[in-house]
């Protein structure tokens, strides 16, 4: 008999927490297991090769504590990760459920509805938007919708290292939004492909026109893991339903705990874990 187990929820650090967080609120009913690589993080800079190893590696480790579905609640590890898992390590496990879904195409499969223009700016790591997941992806639902893009390397570290909320910040917070409308001025609609960026959505709000909507991806996902969870009854069946909440860090325990409060907006008690044995 197959062996039922938490909702894993996987980010390189702490942003996938604004995504559990909503998916709590929507779905609260179920157990759920968080891990940050804080170790390793961030990821945004991180070739291919090496964010599909530590996503991988992190995977397994869910599957280790009984997780059937993991949701890679990181942009940069479902862009370059997500496919490669899917495609060529699922399958020699020879567990038809086994499932590991990501950010991106909830996203994409919705984004389109909330632009009048048919033009989209794209806010997100380096690494996000090197690999023009985004723009395959909407490509797809959306054929019709311009989609601009642009890298804000410097928003993550200022927001783990607790910097976002200071003056200083709002220099950065300002350069990319201007470079990204810069390329149209016809962007409405502009999405927040990091999970960190929530965190920042004041400021982006203070230096983007007031007309132009801001989308974050938490309920998004957790919409569509809603969906997903109706339309596939045997994976939901293996979801423990207790409401209870695991926190895992690769980092220091107490670091985490702290850091973490500020995505969560609550207490937080994490273990730390070593990911070296997958």
């Amino acid at each position: 008999m197959q062996k039922k187990g938490a909702i894993g929820i996987f980010d390189s650090g702490y942003g996938g927490l604004t995504i559990l967080k909503e998916i709590v609120q929507i779905l609260p009913e179920y157990n759920y297991i968080y891990l940050g690589d804080n170790a390793r993080a961030p990821y945004g800079s991180r070739s291919f090769d090496t964010v599909y190893r530590y996503t991988w590696e992190a995977v397994q480790w869910f599957f280790e504590q009984g997780c059937t579905l993991v949701i890679l609640a990181c942009n940069t590890a479902s862009a370059k990760a997500l496919r490669t898992i899917q495609q060529n390590n699922l399958p020699l496990l020879n567990d038809k459920h086994k499932r590991v879904l990501g950010v991106i195409r909830p996203t994409a499969e919705v984004i389109g509805n909330y632009t009048n223009s048919k033009h989209i700016g794209i806010l997100g790591t380096t690494g996000t938007i090197q690999s023009n997941s985004y723009l395959l992806e909407i490509e797809k639902f959306f054929p019709s919708v311009n989609v601009y893009q642009q890298a804000c390397p410097l928003w993550v570290p200022l927001i783990e290292n607790n910097e976002h909320l200071t003056k200083g910040a709002d220099y950065f917070v300002k350069k990319y939004i201007d470079q990204l409308m810069e390329q149209s001025a016809n962007i409405d609609t502009l999405l927040l492909a990091c999970t960190h960026y929530p965190l920042l959505l004041d400021k982006i709000s203070n230096h983007t026109p007031a007309d132009i909507k801001i989308i974050t991806q938490g309920n998004i996902v957790a919409l569509s893991l809603k969906d997903y969870l109706q339309r596939h009854p045997a994976i939901e069946e293996l979801c423990i339903k207790n409401q209870t909440i695991q926190f895992y860090t690769t980092d220091n325990a107490a670091l985490f705990n702290t850091q973490a409060a500020i995505f969560w907006n609550n207490k937080i008690e994490s273990k730390q874990i070593n990911l070296s044995a997958f």
